[in-house]
């Protein structure tokens, strides 16, 4: 799977960070201070935004391994985190799910990244977390829900051809697009985990509107290759919603779900 652009990584990181559902962040960090010595492994780590988000509020002395596949992506991770001799890199393709570096870790993190997974992987994933006995904090799954302000009749339509999008392949064979959460909670309870989730929404307002738009733009592809409608009404569509932004009397609103898993 390709890497992200580096600077739609750094406009949704301030919203990723306010969405982030603080319970079970409290959780992850009272769990991890159980652990003798806590290692954290981020997977699909991007620049290290899930560091940047949740380091201050872990144990001091929590070590991390940031893991992609795109050495681009841990450049920048590696750059913009610094010397830190608590923070390591590797470079790993998340489909070699049986490889990934699980000794001695206490908890895999991932952000953003399970409902572009399919069912197989995230059914190979909690094997793995199983027979490891290594908990999973996974947050920001889309849920399938998008709303903006004011309605238009075109929203539904529009939000059901994305989510079809979502579930075609994104590198981990069909993805699971909102349908992401329910079978990793499956999967894991299943195997033994005490599973915990809780929403975690963008709230895009006015003072959101750059991400907002920049969401909107890539949303034209996506709707066009899937779309049961025409491509002038998709872009008579967008061009209603982004002249809207920074003007709306509410916050734009993309659904999000965070999950704990925990061995017991």
């Amino acid at each position: 799977m390709s890497g992200f652009d580096t600077h739609w990584l750094a406009l949704r990181e301030p919203a990723d960070r306010a969405a982030r559902h603080p319970g079970l962040i409290n959780s992850l960090a009272e769990y991890l201070r159980g652990q003798d010595a806590p290692l954290v492994l981020d997977i699909g780590c991007g620049t290290g935004s899930t560091w940047r988000s949740l380091a201050g509020r872990l144990p001091a002395g929590t070590r991390w391994l940031m893991l992609d596949n795109d050495p681009l992506l841990l450049d920048e991770a590696a750059r913009r985190i610094g010397s830190d001799d608590d923070v390591t890199f590797h470079r790993h393709d998340l489909n070699d799910v049986e490889g990934l570096p699980l000794e001695g870790v206490s908890v895999v993190t991932a952000s953003a990244l399970f409902d572009l997974c399919s069912e197989r992987f995230c059914a190979a994933l909690a094997d793995r977390l199983a027979a490891a006995r290594c908990g999973l904090y996974a947050a920001l799954n889309y849920d399938g829900s998008m709303r903006w302000f004011p309605p238009h009749p075109l929203d539904a339509g529009m939000v059901e051809l994305f989510n079809r999008h979502q579930r075609t392949d994104k590198g981990f064979g069909p993805a699971l697009g909102p349908d992401a959460v329910a079978c990793l909670t499956r999967q894991l309870a299943k195997r033994g985990f005490f599973v915990r989730t809780g929403d975690s929404p963008w709230r895009l307002d006015a003072d959101m509107a750059e991400l907002d738009a920049e969401l909107l733009k890539g949303l034209r592809g996506p709707l066009i290759e899937m779309s049961g409608v025409s491509d002038v009404a998709i872009d008579d569509w967008l061009a209603y919603r982004l002249a809207g932004l920074g003007k709306q009397r509410g916050s734009d609103l993309v659904g999000h779900t965070d999950i704990l898993a925990l061995p017991v």
